[in-house]
């Protein structure tokens, strides 16, 4: 790889570190091409991606980011997988690990807060920001529905008896 490339590849992670909600750090050996190809269109679909780099390059590229504490998780051959969702990125990662025990999350970071690996696994179990978009507009929508049934309910008695006495006949 030439000087140029390499300064390339350094702005891209920079840029990529400073974007991200959150990146998860593993390591990947022993895993087929058709395995990583795999999780990267697994990754891909949830809105995250997944980048192997060179440790040297990816130390210098997290250099005056949010996410400089993961640095020491960057031996032997790892792989970064980041998405702007701050939940999307551990729960492919955390997922495929448990279907592929060749995939080990190290740890992460979401925003300036360094993660371990249960941290990452806690991360995935939380539901994601359209699931909690869905439960708030239901959460809202709940007490509307519920005054608006009130409100109707008496009139709908009301007419209810007067069907029942006129079937009688009254």
């Amino acid at each position: 790889m030439e000087r140029a490339e390499k300064q390339e590849l350094i702005s891209t992670l920079h840029a990529t570190f400073k974007d991200a909600g959150t990146v998860v750090v593993a390591h990947y050996a022993g895993m087929t091409v058709a395995q990583m190809t795999e999780f990267r269109k697994r990754m891909k679909d949830a809105g995250g991606a997944v980048k192997v780099t060179k440790n040297r390059l990816t130390k210098l590229a997290l250099k005056d980011t949010d996410a400089e504490g993961i640095s020491d998780l960057f031996k032997g051959p790892t792989v970064i997988a980041h998405s702007k969702d701050p939940v999307a990125a551990a729960r492919i990662a955390v997922k495929y690990s448990k279907e592929n025990d060749k995939l080990v999350i190290l740890g992460g970071t979401m925003g300036k807060n360094v993660l371990g690996p249960d941290a990452v696994k806690a991360l995935a179990e939380l539901p994601s920001l359209d699931e909690l978009r869905a439960k708030l507009v239901g959460l809202l929508n709940a007490p509307a529905t519920k005054i608006a049934r009130t409100i109707k309910e008496p009139a709908a008695k009301f007419a209810r008896v007067i069907g029942a006495k006129a079937a009688k006949g009254e």
